[in-house]
């Protein structure tokens, strides 16, 4: 636990039980599922290696106009593998991340979900003195901390979408180097699609092929709900299939504890979407996600990647998501980094996600500076399956 002292604009909480809830009602950002405080507290009591903190800016009458998540981590570089291989190299060469021991991260954001879920900003606010405060009171937090600040090697702040970056370039004035990373791809379902058939026929030929012969395949696996009454028999299966898909992952901030799942179920009932994959009476996969406002986020998925291809069950579960979505009339589905271009396939676009990096060693950071020059999404080739919609890349 990290004690710091409050300043005039900044009042700081090692646990989210220590925010009082008029701070809360005042910041009005409990409707968003990544700010309420049940979401906070399940992440924060599963994950015990993490340390967190969280930051409220204050205005001059003491009232709440901010939130901020922060996580200390130590981020390995042998999780670093595949396309970004080389850039850990390049970092190695240039003395950005040490030799042997891994980097002490400091982030701001959350760390298991790709989007702007880190901060929260209240209505009619300054935002760039707002990002401005933020950097400031970062800064207080660590310097604050004579054990921290020799500890903490780096400084992140994550994701923040395009038409966001007007706002968050004043972290540049604090030294941080703007990167772009993988991009969230994004599915904006139209509002004629009343069904799945609707979805499928909208589709070009060659599209609408690939999904019957996907549903062909996967025809004889079962969907099932996990529920409060099955989760505790289920978990230690979907916590298998889950490993097996983190330890393919290019790049990882940290493994998600699936107990957390518990708490999610209970607190938020069917806007917390849980289900598993089976053939016969052996369980192939499961999706994970929540309903937060308009927008159906898909979460973490455990796939036995031996029977995948077979049964195309990731391909199933991306119109999975689908049916959800317009089942429950929601206008948007984010489906997160990774697997883009099967993503694009069913009809989801790139939104391209920028982090603020900054080392805490002055000469380092500018060296990396010229290292993250050299970082770059993934490159895959987009696919428009539709017919009628004019959807091109963000840039």
């Amino acid at each position: 636990m990290i004690c710091c002292s409050n300043t005039n604009t900044a009042l700081f909480f090692s646990t989210i039980d220590k925010i009082p809830s008029q701070i809360w009602e005042d910041l009005d950002c409990t409707d968003n599922f990544y700010f309420n405080p049940d979401f906070l507290k399940s992440i924060e009591k599963n994950h015990p290696e993490i340390t967190f903190s969280y930051i409220v800016l204050v205005d001059k009458m003491n009232k709440p106009t901010a939130f901020a998540s922060l996580k200390m981590i130590e981020f390995h570089l042998n999780t670093i593998k595949n396309d970004f291989e080389f850039l850990k190299n390049i970092g190695r060469k240039l003395r950005v991340f040490p030799d042997k021991k891994p980097l002490q991260l400091l982030i701001c954001g959350n760390t298991f979900v790709s989007g702007e879920h880190g901060v929260f900003i209240k209505k009619n606010q300054d935002k760039k003195a707002i990002v401005k405060e933020l950097a400031e009171s970062i800064n207080h937090f660590i310097n604050s901390d004579k054990k921290l600040k020799k500890q903490i090697d780096a400084f992140l702040i994550k994701d923040f979408a395009k038409e966001s970056l007007f706002i968050t370039d004043e972290l540049k004035d604090f030294k941080y180097h703007p990167f772009l990373v993988e991009p969230n791809m994004q599915l904006q379902l139209q509002e004629n699609w009343h069904n799945l058939n609707d979805y499928l026929a909208a589709m070009k030929t060659k599209f609408r092929v690939k999904a019957k012969k996907a549903f062909k395949q996967s025809n004889s696996i079962k969907i099932e709900d996990v529920t409060l009454e099955n989760i505790e028999q289920m978990l230690p299966k979907m916590t298998a299939l889950y490993e097996k898909v983190a330890s393919n992952a290019d790049f990882n901030l940290g493994n998600f504890n699936l107990e957390s799942y518990k708490d999610l179920k209970e607190k938020f009932k069917d806007n917390y979407i849980l289900k598993t994959y089976w053939l016969e009476d052996k369980i192939v996969g499961f999706i994970s996600g929540v309903i937060n406002q308009n927008s159906l986020d898909a979460h973490f998925v455990g796939i036995n990647y031996q029977l995948n291809r077979e049964y195309a069950i990731y391909q199933r579960m991306l119109y999975e998501y689908i049916k959800i979505a317009i089942d429950k009339n929601l206008k948007i589905i984010n489906f997160g980094r990774t697997a883009s271009e099967i993503k694009s396939s069913v009809g989801a676009i790139p939104q391209n996600l920028t982090m603020y990096l900054r080392h805490k060693k002055s000469i380092t950071n500018k060296i990396l500076k010229l290292f993250l020059q050299r970082v770059e999404p993934t490159p895959f080739q987009q696919k428009f399956p539709f017919k009628n919609l004019d959807i091109k890349n963000e840039k």
